[in-house]
């Protein structure tokens, strides 16, 4: 399995370049312990509560990758502190990354509190989708009472007709896509602007 190593420090002191290093060693042997090919190590010294943060930033790109199985770090403050830390712990859980870090010698454990926080902000965005969801239906509904024909957006129909070629949406898809939208979502959120791929019957 692929791992990424995240070290990170709060200032930039030149004391800290050690904290540093001495980080980058100690995850290097957990990667090795666990049998895990490291694909990247990142190393940023700044404020945790600043989630404008180069090296995070590449972390979030780096994880959306698939092959990318694990992430090491020292303790899960190393990520960020306060909100910031349960923001970015929430990006990384929602990828299926596995969290393994030196202060529980292994897979990271959550605390009770930071968990129930997870929980809570997962619940409340999977009904801002159905909410997004609804709306569009509610618009489209309302828009085909006021006359609007969603069957006009296919041209040529008749009895030798088909239907003119569609060019996919393909970046409104993957931008979708990485907000977290199931593949059934994007269907109904791209059928709420017109864009239907209907079957010639």
């Amino acid at each position: 399995m692929k791992a990424i190593i995240y070290c990170r420090v709060s200032t930039t002191k030149e004391t800290q370049e050690t904290s540093l290093a001495r980080q980058e060693e100690e995850l290097l042997r957990l990667a090795s312990t666990y049998g895990f090919e490291v694909a990247s190590i990142i190393k940023e010294q700044a404020s945790g509560y600043d989630l404008e943060r180069e090296g995070i930033l590449e972390l979030l790109d780096l994880i959306k990758d698939k092959k990318v199985g694990a992430l090491l770090i020292q303790d899960e403050t190393r990520l960020g502190r306060g909100n910031a830390k349960v923001a970015i712990l929430h990006c990384i859980l929602k990828e299926n990354v596995k969290l393994y870090s030196i202060s529980h010698s292994g897979e990271l454990q959550l605390s009770e509190s930071d968990s129930m926080v997870l929980q809570i902000v997962s619940m409340v965005e999977e009904y801002q989708r159905k909410i997004h969801n609804i709306k569009i239906k509610r618009g489209m509904k309302r828009a085909i009472e006021h006359g609007y024909k969603p069957q006009r957006n296919l041209k040529n129909q008749g009895e030798h007709s088909g239907r003119d070629r569609k060019e996919m949406p393909i970046e409104e898809i993957v931008k979708l896509r990485n907000n977290g939208l199931t593949f059934a979502e994007i269907a109904a959120t791209l059928r709420g602007f017109g864009i239907t791929y209907l079957r010639r019957q």
